[in-house]
């Protein structure tokens, strides 16, 4: 078997035990899972711990999640073909394309250039074109493409900051983990029902790196957790 075929049996393992195993139904979020090859998104020497039930590591300090946990996510997120996605914490890009073979558009902020840039470079030589990657702050979200029919937190906060709050289309999903950076996060999932009325539900315990910026942790907090 080469690399390509041994890669493609791990990914359709992953999706099938992994995810599918766990709960995760939506056809279109493990369609999508199938087609995304993992190994792409993290470093060369990564390569072969791909499709690990785990988070890796990958460059300047950060993560790319666990897959059921990206899986999870989405599926909470309701995506549908026509909507509008945003994702804070790009990292590496995964999800990004994973989202991006569902949702019609994807709008990504990276707070690492270096890492904004990779996550571009990766997302451009697998042809997802309708993944628009950004650096900046996305603690306070991308209000330039907004609303958004679904926004998707890679790191976690004390609350969910009000500016994201205010980028969700009404109908829209948010989930993202909540909690002490360090001790605590509960996955949370807001839907706005209403301008000023938000229905909100608990995913679950999880841990993620902290959401540092305006709306944030400050950098302080994160070195402490």
């Amino acid at each position: 078997m080469n690399e390509s075929n041994a890669f493609q049996q791990q990914r359709s393992t992953m999706v099938s035990e992994q995810i599918a195993g766990r709960g995760v139904s939506d056809k279109r979020v493990l369609d999508a899972m199938r087609r995304v090859p993992r190994e792409c998104f993290v470093a060369a020497d990564m390569a072969a711990r791909a499709y690990e039930d785990t988070p890796l590591p990958i460059e300047e300090g950060q993560t790319i999640s666990q897959p059921y946990i990206v899986a999870l996510m989405l599926e909470a997120a309701e995506l549908a073909p026509a909507d509008r996605v945003l994702e804070i914490g790009s990292g590496s890009g995964y999800a990004s394309a994973v989202a991006s073979l569902i949702g019609a558009r994807v709008d990504a902020v990276e707070r690492h250039p270096r890492l904004a840039a990779l996550a571009a470079q990766r997302l451009a030589r697998g042809g997802y074109s309708n993944v628009a990657v950004h650096c900046g702050d996305g603690s306070g979200g991308w209000p330039d493409a907004g609303p958004f029919d679904a926004i998707i937190v890679s790191a976690s906060g004390p609350r969910v900051p009000e500016a994201l709050r205010d980028q969700l289309a009404i109908g829209g999903r948010l989930v993202m983990p909540v909690g002490d950076a360090a001790t605590y996060q509960r996955l949370v999932k807001l839907t706005r029902v209403a301008a000023d009325e938000f229905r909100e539900a608990d995913l679950g315990g999880v841990v993620f790196v902290p959401l540092i910026g305006t709306h944030g942790c400050e950098p302080g907090e994160a070195d402490r957790s």
